[in-house]
């Protein structure tokens, strides 16, 4: 995968994943800045998500703990759980929300 491509898809998922905060049933903001996607939740924890560009990877940090993800295909899997992406952040979300959230790419 070119930088380019990296760059654009991970564009793609901030995006659609900004697009499905305003239908969430959450209150959750977000920032977004310089390849940070900040995911804040009204208890005041956060989710981090940031480009890893030299790995062509996007590393999330959760209240719980930090997770790098690959693309496989067409998904992005977690290194190291196995982890879906979009399956990934809604269970997290659902967690730091202390109420069911769903994303999905669009």
């Amino acid at each position: 995968m070119h930088d380019s491509e990296y760059h654009q898809r991970v564009d793609d998922i901030f995006m659609a994943l900004e697009e499905s905060l305003d239908d969430c049933p959450a209150d959750i903001d977000y920032e977004s800045a310089g390849g940070i996607l900040t995911l804040i939740f009204e208890n005041g924890s956060k989710i981090i998500l940031n480009k890893q560009a030299p790995l062509h990877q996007i590393w999330v940090a959760t209240k719980f703990n930090g997770h790098h993800f690959n693309l496989d295909g067409e998904q992005w899997i977690d290194e190291r759980t196995g982890a879906e992406f979009w399956q990934f952040i809604s269970e997290a979300a659902s967690r730091q929300a202390e109420q069911p959230v769903s994303f999905s790419p669009a």
